[in-house]
């Protein structure tokens, strides 16, 4: 009987250090890597490109073959049309979409078959805001990393920063559709006062158990 494929999720708020922290884990356990965020800033971008939010819309591009995620030991890139777009993910217009179309229901189970694609060996780190609630809820091991507001909004280094988070976690933890909460059985990690290498080292440990 072949091994069961490690699945690591690494859930939590913005600021948490999520992303930092599932990159630099993938990379040392030679992992692939998946941020479950860039299907929906992807959405976002042909939103964008399409000029329409409109739901079923949105779920024909979830799973159009001119919209590719793919994922590596590196990381997560997304392509448009054939073109990278991966740089723009982070803009602010993009996010702003990408904040609305997560909220919806369809749009959230359509992504859910093309991201569980990458659960393949040699393993999968996979960081987001419903990682182990909905879209791995079989994952081995299950992490919500969390930290003050304060601590969050210090390593955005901007004074609109706190309000801006403070925002994005009502909406994220009040949302209808998959809404942020740590899994039952997830190891919630406050990072507020830990480095990154703390907290890398904490996780794989965690991991290296279960292999």
């Amino acid at each position: 009987m072949p091994k069961k494929v490690t699945v690591v999720t690494i859930d939590g708020p913005a600021g948490g250090g999520k992303s930092t922290v599932s990159a630099r884990l993938a990379q040392k356990l030679n992992f692939q890597f998946l941020t479950t965020g860039a299907f929906y800033r992807g959405l976002a971008l042909m939103s964008i490109k399409y000029k329409t939010e409109n739901p079923a819309d949105l779920v024909k591009f979830a799973t159009s073959p001119h919209f590719v995620v793919d994922a590596s030991v590196q990381g997560t890139t997304v392509f448009i049309d054939g073109d990278d777009v991966t740089e723009r993910l982070h803009d602010e217009k993009t996010a702003q979409v990408a904040s609305r179309i997560s909220a919806i229901a369809e749009v959230r189970e359509a992504l859910l078959v093309p991201q569980r694609k990458f659960v393949k060996p040699p393993g999968l780190v996979a960081e987001g805001r419903d990682c182990g609630t909905v879209v791995f809820p079989e994952a081995q091991i299950k992490i919500f990393l969390t930290a003050s507001l304060d601590a969050r909004a210090q390593r955005r280094h901007t004074v609109e920063a706190k309000e801006s988070l403070a925002s994005r976690d009502h909406a994220d933890s009040s949302r209808k559709a998959a809404p942020m909460v740590a899994a039952k059985d997830a190891v919630i990690i406050d990072t507020s006062t830990m480095s990154i290498e703390e907290v890398v080292e904490q996780i794989e440990l965690a991991v290296r158990q279960k292999l």
